[in-house]
């Protein structure tokens, strides 16, 4: 590795990435300037730009991205209806590009000759930053100081930290990582690494437990346009009080509790909790669209790049010529996904029990059973005759 003069580092205010600013510091010598992203992670960041700075960066970057985070990044998934194997709506796989995408950015700006990231050797963070970086800049050097570092846990971490006097907040009555962010919540650490053992109550910051929610349910109307959500019961709103809405009203029922063992890209299983209620909301909303407004083989064969999508985003293949194409036609297939769809909200779930759209296929006449009925029940016979051929044919052979 060349000498090093100035790095930008992704800077949370947490443990790891607050002894690794004053680490890079003691061990190369370098000028570091620290990076934070407004992704709606509900923190002070004037204080963490303070704690930076304290920490001994040489200046401090802290811009708010949340409507881009929302409408380049999270709503690109809705449209694509990507769940990382069925469940996970992809909130931190979603930011990493993001802020991946500023790293460079800001590094270019400063002339800087590598970026920093607080990822470990194990997780699937490193994959994403790094891909996303080199995929931007291939010139930019990238470093992964816990990747490297002599340190073997965090208590000693933390025994550096409080050596250099940077406040820590990791405490045995809070032992969970968490990462936070608009469109989900991202929980690990702790009892959680048991997956045997309910998660307990503390790990939740946000959804009431369904079993204290009303006991009345809520009706909602979601408005799309070209699978955009664009309003909540008639009112038109920007992506992000959109977004704080709906994660208000599923956290109040109890909505978008995730519990599931997943496959990390580095090949382990994780025990792995989200919170994600605005999240959960729209997917079951815009499914439902897609469900009036395309036609059968349109939708099953959006359902299989569904899920090459989701994996795309959590491999770290955001800034990739194939994540492009399927933004193609993801696009494209939204085009008619434009309509309202109702939910009922109960006690930990989300029903749709209504949906309309002037692209509807749906067609009243010939899906009812009273005298309004158009459908030819005659062809009936020839199509059954027709679509059994096959069998037929096989039937005979097997029994010959």
């Amino acid at each position: 590795m060349t000498k090093l003069r100035k790095v930008v580092l992704a800077y949370s205010g947490g443990l790891d990435t607050s002894v690794i600013l004053k680490w890079l510091i003691e061990k190369y010598d370098v000028e570091v300037i620290a990076f934070s992203a407004d992704v709606g992670q509900q923190e002070d960041l004037n204080l963490v730009r303070e704690k930076a700075l304290k920490t001994g960066a040489s200046k401090t970057y802290v811009l708010d991205v949340k409507r881009e985070f929302l409408e380049d990044y999270c709503f690109r998934a809705l449209k694509a209806q990507a769940l990382y194997e069925g469940k996970y709506p992809l909130g931190t796989a979603l930011n990493r590009p993001i802020i991946s995408k500023y790293l460079v950015k800001i590094a270019e700006e400063e002339g800087a000759d590598a970026v920093v990231h607080g990822s470990t050797g194990k997780g699937n963070d490193q994959v994403r930053f790094e891909t996303s970086v080199r995929a931007l800049n291939p010139n930019l050097e990238v470093l992964a100081p816990v990747r490297d570092w002599e340190f073997k846990s965090r208590e000693e971490e933390i025994e550096y930290a409080l050596k250099h006097g940077i406040p820590v907040e990791i405490t045995k009555d809070k032992p969970y990582s968490i990462d936070r962010n608009i469109w989900s919540i991202s929980i690990e650490c702790g009892i959680l690494e048991d997956p045997w053992v309910e998660p307990p109550e503390d790990a939740f910051l946000i959804t009431k437990n369904p079993k204290f929610a009303p006991d009345e349910p809520e009706y909602l109307t979601v408005e799309f346009d070209k699978g955009i959500p664009v309003g909540i019961n008639g009112e038109t709103l920007d992506p992000v009080m959109l977004m704080e809405k709906l994660n208000e009203i599923g956290s109040r029922h109890g909505v978008g509790r995730i519990d599931i063992v997943e496959n990390r890209l580095v090949g382990i299983k994780s025990r792995e909790v989200y919170e994600a209620p605005g999240a959960t909301i729209l997917y079951v909303a815009h499914k439902e669209l897609e469900r009036m407004c395309l036609d059968r083989e349109t939708f099953r064969f959006k359902e299989y790049l569904s899920i090459k999508y989701a994996e795309l985003v959590y491999y770290g293949l955001w800034f990739t010529p194939i994540k492009e194409g399927l933004d193609a036609f993801m696009d494209k297939v939204n085009e008619t996904l434009s309509g309202e769809v109702r939910l009922k909200l109960y006690k930990g779930s989300v029903t749709p029990v209504g949906r309309r759209s002037k692209y509807s296929l749906y067609d009243y006449e010939l899906a009812t059973y009273d005298v309004k009925d158009t459908f030819d029940h005659k062809a009936g016979e020839g199509f059954c005759k027709i679509w059994s051929i096959p069998y037929s044919i096989l039937a005979r052979k097997k029994k010959d």
